[in-house]
């Protein structure tokens, strides 16, 4: 009974966070973005979908990946032994990075590369800086020194870089960390922290995302270099021919299998590993084990239909939207479009519900979910506000990418160190499978309308979507220490102002 609430529970924020971007599309392909009749039957469907999915997503997330990262974590901060939790975390990364659904996504549009040999090569990325996240927290090393070393390091490696290919690797880094990952890697930091007493512990628990998204960048960046492709190879979203909406449940019934295969192919590795684990130290007893299967089994179902519905109903709408601004008398709309569309789709990313949730706990509510709610939708509808512009005008993307990231490096340095965790973990976890299968289409429908070219004009829109965040997030950070230090000095100024009086009295 208790389970049900719950999942009741999920799926009222679920359809709270779905329904603006429902409505939005809904008005545009009655005003300036006509649709056919079975592009929105099947946008219908998959919103349905989208609902009930990610409000059951989040309750299995919930019951089985945050207590399982937990527990891994916690272990493994108290190995005084580094040779094993590194080898853990190496494989752990890995395999969990080599079926991640959005990775597969970003794969398929990248040319000249075998989609496999892509894929490895984020996934050793991901699991070699999964290690170094832990070594971070073990050592206690401040996350800003790390995060300016890297990013300096991966914009020196950009100048060898065809130009093609850097969206795509700056893309990579953002679609890495997506609904399976973002879960299990922020409880792994929490458990890994911890077993910490330092007045950073809490602080330290953040970044793990952060790091892990740097490890893409870097490794597809020597990719390139190593296959220096020249062109995209872009084909449209053919949209089936749908005549009744008994056709359009057809195409999802047909669909389901291939995205069940899918999310059973990156849930299987961590519960082998989480297998491995319980075998190796009887952490979980068996009513934690039981309530642990169950909150698999949500897990898995609520994937699948999430991805079922945005694949099947979201990726054409978003890219026949998307070619029909671009391709009428005003494509400058698509920048305010685009903008408004990329405020409320955040708020349908499944991983951002977890974000949320455990940065209010972990911060003890001073950081509210509300208050990262507003500050990643802000940034997130800006981001995708300069990615249309790009779109349409075909500047590069460095002319965004570096003066952002030398923003919010610098940023890290005034701003409470929670506050640089949490944000660079909010970049990765922005950039889901909603920006993935319904912004990147938009974007690309743009772009075929408009001639530009697909690897350069359209990719690095999931870029532009990870970085933005780390800049409103921080500022948020920046805001509060600026009112606590306005509101110090005016009660020192109160005190002082008292004991003038007592002591005026006195004499």
């Amino acid at each position: 009974m208790r389970i049900n609430l719950q999942l009741m529970e999920k799926i009222k924020e679920s359809l709270s966070s779905v329904l603006p971007i429902t409505a939005i599309v809904l008005l545009l392909s009655v005003t300036i973005a006509p649709l056919t009749p079975g592009a929105i039957v099947l946008f219908s469907f998959g919103a349905i979908l989208l609902i009930v999915g990610v409000g059951i997503f989040t309750l299995g997330v919930d019951l089985s990946m945050t207590p399982m990262g937990q527990g891994i974590g916690t272990a493994l901060g108290r190995s005084k032994s580094l040779a094993l939790p590194i080898l853990l975390c190496f494989v752990l990364g890995a395999l969990i990075t080599v079926a991640e659904p959005d990775l597969q996504v970003l794969a398929e549009q990248v040319p000249a590369v075998p989609n496999m040999t892509l894929i490895l090569t984020v996934a050793v990325g991901v699991g070699i800086f999964l290690v170094i996240a832990l070594l971070r927290v073990r050592l206690q090393i401040p996350l800003s020194f790390l995060l300016v070393g890297f990013y300096i390091a991966a914009f020196a490696l950009s100048l060898f870089v065809p130009a093609d290919f850097i969206p795509a690797a700056f893309d990579s880094g953002g679609v890495t960390t997506g609904p399976i990952t973002v879960p299990f890697i922020m409880a792994l930091g929490v458990g890994m922290a911890s077993m910490r007493s330092d007045k950073n512990a809490t602080s330290d628990s953040f970044g793990l995302v952060a790091l892990c998204s740097i490890g893409p960048i870097l490794s597809v960046m020597i990719l390139g270099i190593c296959y220096t492709p020249d062109s995209a190879t872009y084909s449209s979203v053919s949209l089936a021919d749908i005549a009744t909406t008994k056709d359009a449940a057809r195409e999802f019934v047909r669909a389901i299998p291939h995205y069940a295969e899918e999310v059973a192919i990156a849930i299987v590795p961590i519960c082998l590993m989480f297998l491995l684990f319980q075998l190796a130290t009887r952490r979980f007893k068996r009513m934690q084990l039981l309530r642990i299967a169950s909150g698999l089994v949500y897990t898995y179902l609520g994937l699948v239909l999430f991805l079922t519905g945005v694949n099947v109903g979201f990726m054409p709408a978003g890219q026949l939207i998307g070619a029909t601004v671009a391709a009428g008398e005003q494509p400058w709309l698509l920048i305010p479009i685009g903008m408004v569309m990329g405020y409320f789709v955040v708020a349908a990313e499944p991983a951002v519900h977890v974000l949320n949730k455990q940065v209010e706990e972990v911060s003890m509510g001073a950081i509210s979910q509300r208050a990262m709610r507003r500050g990643l939708s802000i940034g997130v509808a800006v981001s995708v506000g300069i990615a249309m512009l790009r779109v349409l005008t075909g500047v590069s993307i460095m002319w965004f990418l570096i003066p952002g990231y030398i923003f919010a490096l610098t940023l890290t340095f005034f701003v409470p160190q929670i506050f640089t965790g949490v944000a660079f973990d909010s970049g990765g976890v922005a950039s889901g499978p909603m920006t993935a299968t319904f912004m990147l289409p938009f974007a690309m429908g743009a772009c075929q309308a408009v001639g530009g070219n697909f690897m350069t004009d359209a990719f690095g829109l999931v870029a532009m979507v990870a970085m933005t965040p780390l800049v409103t997030i921080q500022l948020l950070g920046l805001a509060g220490r600026v009112r606590r230090k306005l509101e110090s000095d005016a009660l020192r100024a109160e005190l002082a102002r008292a004991e003038d009086c007592i002591l005026y009295y006195d004499a």
